[in-house]
């Protein structure tokens, strides 16, 4: 279980607490710690879409899925460049949201969207394969929800040309975690 663990709270949380959330996570880890550098541009211009999924099982988060694949595909990117699919109530366990991946890619394909938008993955308990689960490296990954980033891929490959020395992108921002440690991740949050 991670530090900042909403996942597990009693009461149903509301959309706006869930989204809240979710902001606070880009802006404080993902935009302050520069972990994604396309991150701060969508943002500051109000492209990312946050949706709350409902889902309370993996068949309704496939619907909700599809919808929101369709959506985006068919918007204009200066409305909605990316899209935040949070799921607080369906696969809280990792392993099973990771098994879920599969399934992800596997509705971009069925959509006809293989090559258009890509989903990249988020959880309060992300762990990198061959990693330990307090290895500061998963905080990369790791978002107060369970979350489903769809992606245009044109965007990411316009941003990857752009920004000189992309693929060290992973290795620095392990660096920059483990600089900062568990105490400095805990800190962000008070």
């Amino acid at each position: 279980m991670s530090d900042h663990d909403p996942l597990h709270g009693i009461e149903p949380l509301a959309d706006e607490t869930v989204i809240a959330a979710m902001r606070e996570w880009l802006e404080k880890a993902v935009i302050g710690l520069n972990l994604c550098p396309f991150a701060k541009a969508v943002h500051v211009k109000r492209q990312i879409r946050y949706v709350v999924s409902h889902a309370a099982d993996e068949e309704a988060l496939i619907e909700d899925l599809l919808h929101e694949l369709q959506l985006l595909a068919s918007a204009d990117a200066a409305d909605i460049e990316t899209t935040l699919l949070v799921h607080p109530r369906v696969l809280a366990d990792f392993l099973d949201y990771n098994d879920f991946l599969d399934i992800a890619d596997a509705a971009v394909d069925e959509l006809g969207l293989d090559g258009v938008l890509q989903v990249a993955s988020f959880h309060p308990d992300y762990q990198f394969a061959d990693s330990e689960p307090g290895d500061m490296g998963n905080f990369s990954n790791r978002a107060p929800y369970p979350c489903l980033h769809l992606l245009r891929e044109d965007s990411v490959d316009k941003a990857v040309a752009a920004f000189p020395d992309a693929g060290r992108i992973f290795e620095t921002n392990i660096e920059t975690l483990r600089r900062l440690g568990p105490e400095g991740w805990a800190a962000l949050w008070r």
